[in-house]
């Protein structure tokens, strides 16, 4: 492993996971001579090793490596390291088979690039992946910010409380709305989320936070305390999640928010908003709204209409008569527009932004 460089103040700091110690160390120097900070791994034992110490703001990694590689890192990164959802993976190989760069694609990878290494492509994919997760971080700090603006009295009893006027509309929304204390303690439900969790075996409400197995509830659990953590410092956090249900059930899909300066009960206590969505009874906003919100064209205001409607893509397909092909176009545009990568982000981000907008 390459020597640990921490990264400057204002720099990016790149990881660079790549089992050939020559090409890695020539990465590494065309990555900080083109102003970036960088740290090299030469397995993804190695790489997770290093990001105990260092959050990186990308990384690249190989795939062919010995001990661990670089889809296996992927999975453990993506399942275990939950501060870094938001953290571009792009994949170096010298396998350009189709197959490989759609294992990739499916694996969760941002991007893909092939060996013999194109330096300045490298460099350029680099710069438009953190260019796109500047912009989802400020996506996400606005909704964040007019979602707690919303909802933060409900956790203050000097400002009406739960009883409020506040909860009379919140009860009439198309989806749920829940308050939860850093242990999953719930303080408030709207109508639409109890109802959710009577009526459905992904999600339940009965004095704390639970989902239909041990382990999703752990990570349901563990992303509310991470969120209201934040709340405590009184930073800004949201955290997504889906949730599996029965065959043919689809997921329940969580949006969780930080809400940094709540109250509950009189006493201070740092709170996690979540808004759940259910597939199979979620709301379907006007298109029009979406295309104002978001600068879409009509056609991709449908195809986001369909998303949010809980619709796959082969369902918008058949319902807009339009090829599969023609959708996954319209997705690359709306992930573009949105600052997001996967259509989970992408539902998550709408849904946020109309609960702060209602």
């Amino acid at each position: 492993m390459t020597t640990m460089h921490m990264p400057s103040d204002g720099r990016n700091l790149i990881l660079c996971v790549e089992d050939e110690k020559d090409l890695r160390e020539d990465i590494i120097e065309e990555l900080r001579s083109s102003g970036h900070d960088a740290i090299g791994a030469g397995n993804g034992r190695e790489a997770l090793d290093a990001l105990e110490s260092v959050r990186p703001d990308l990384i690249l990694c190989d795939i062919s490596m010995p001990e661990m590689n670089g889809y296996d890192l992927l999975e453990t990164v993506r399942k275990e390291r939950m501060d870094m959802d938001d953290v571009p993976f792009l994949f170096l190989t010298a396998l350009d088979e189709r197959n490989e760069i759609i294992s990739g694609k499916r694996a969760g990878a941002d991007d893909y690039l092939v060996k013999p290494i194109d330096f300045d492509l490298m460099l350029a994919s680099i710069e438009a992946r953190l260019a796109q997760t500047r912009r989802m971080r400020a996506l996400h700090r606005r909704d964040a910010g007019a979602v707690q603006n919303a909802f933060r009295h409900l956790a203050d009893p000097s400002q009406r409380g739960v009883a409020g006027v506040t909860t009379e509309v919140l009860d009439i929304l198309g989806f749920g709305v829940v308050l939860a204390e850093a242990r999953g303690a719930v303080v408030f439900a709207n109508a639409f989320a109890k109802a959710l969790s009577t009526e459905t075996e992904g999600f339940s409400l009965h004095s704390r936070l639970r989902a239909a197995t041990p382990e999703l509830t752990r990570q349901l659990q563990k992303r509310v305390a991470e969120v209201a953590g934040a709340a405590e410092r009184g930073e800004d956090l949201m955290r997504g999640l889906a949730l599996p249900r029965s065959e043919g059930s689809g997921d329940l899909m969580l949006v969780i928010c930080s809400l940094p300066s709540g109250k509950a009960d009189g006493r201070s206590s740092p709170l996690a908003a979540i808004f759940i969505s259910n597939p199979g009874r979620r709301p379907a906003p006007p298109e029009h709204m979406l295309a104002s919100l978001f600068g879409l064209t009509p056609a991709e205001a449908q195809v986001a209409h369909g998303l949010v409607s809980g619709q796959r893509s082969a369902d918008i397909a058949r319902q807009l008569k339009i090829s599969q092909t023609t959708v996954a176009f319209h997705l690359r545009n709306l992930f573009e527009k949105t600052g997001t990568h996967r259509q989970v982000d992408l539902v998550a981000l709408i849904l946020s932004t109309l609960a702060a907008v209602r």
